[in-house]
């Protein structure tokens, strides 16, 4: 497993190709059918039930993203759009994303998967997922993002297999649209703009 890993935490992989991080919308009932559509793999997505086909989903968790809009919670899904998150110490969770529905995904291409073995990119997932099984959650150092990495990585996504937590945190910001920027950031600065007024208050007393 700590080979599939990668050597170097820093080193950016091949930039992948488009199309990238997405917001995630509702769909009214009049849009339904614009948002589901078959992926390359006969899967369809679907908004409403949460299935994002070959995709990394991405959602805000509460209080900590609002002071640091960079960090926030990502699964991984398998080829007929099940979530597999790393929600815990020793806990995968299955079709039940912790914090909620994803507010954006992130579209992969399979043919963009360079492991040998049959079925490669569920079996990614799901070997990613067992290993996780086994592993404490820390934060800063082996999260919900290094579980996914570690699925990119035994998958060989892009031929690479730098995949880690910098990287992935990089291409969630590179691909997020206006939209989701604005959910992402806003609770940031409008934190930012209560300190600095009341901060400014105090030195005018």
């Amino acid at each position: 497993m700590a080979e599939a890993e990668g050597s170097s935490p820093l080193l950016l992989p091949p930039l992948p190709p488009p199309p990238g991080m997405s917001e995630v919308e509702v769909p009214t009932a009049a849009e339904t059918d614009k948002k589901q559509f078959n992926s390359s793999g006969g899967a369809a997505m679907d908004v409403e039930r949460s299935r994002f086909p070959y995709c990394v989903v991405w959602t805000p968790i509460p209080v900590l993203t609002w002071f640091f809009p960079i960090i926030g919670h990502m699964g991984i899904c398998t080829s007929t759009g099940v979530i597999r998150d790393f929600a815990g110490p020793y806990f995968v969770s299955e079709d039940n994303m912790a914090f909620g529905k994803p507010a954006k995904y992130w579209k992969l291409d399979p043919a963009q998967v360079y492991a040998s073995r049959p079925n490669a990119w569920d079996t990614a997932v799901h070997d990613a997922s067992e290993e996780y099984k086994h592993r404490m959650h820390n934060l800063c150092c082996d999260n919900c993002h290094s579980h996914v990495a570690l699925a990119l990585n035994l998958m060989r996504y892009n031929n690479s297999t730098n995949w880690n937590m910098v990287t992935l945190c990089f291409f969630c910001l590179l691909y997020g649209n206006v939209g989701a920027f604005v959910k992402t950031w806003l609770p940031f600065v409008l934190l930012l703009g209560i300190i600095l007024t009341i901060s400014l208050v105090f030195n005018l007393r």
